[in-house]
């Protein structure tokens, strides 16, 4: 386990980092053209960043970038 002392701009920065992150990963899941298994490393990676992303931001923020079920999922 790491602590991690962070002042409030620095929180802001690493917010605004990991929202523009997984901005691009959503975009890029809906791309047809990207393979179902490249597309599952990057839902992966997605869940990485939203579980820090919950560690940062507000829970109104959070339920912007929270996935649904199988039906927001399209298969690749």
């Amino acid at each position: 386990m790491f602590g991690l002392l962070i002042n409030e701009k620095e929180v802001k920065e690493m917010e605004y980092l990991i929202k523009r992150e997984m901005d691009e990963i959503l975009f890029d899941l809906k791309d047809d053209r990207i393979d179902h298994i490249v597309k599952r490393s990057m839902e992966e990676r997605y869940k990485i960043l939203f579980t820090l992303f919950k560690r940062v931001a507000s829970p109104q923020e959070c339920l912007k970038y929270i996935r649904r079920g199988n039906k927001d999922r399209k298969k690749g």
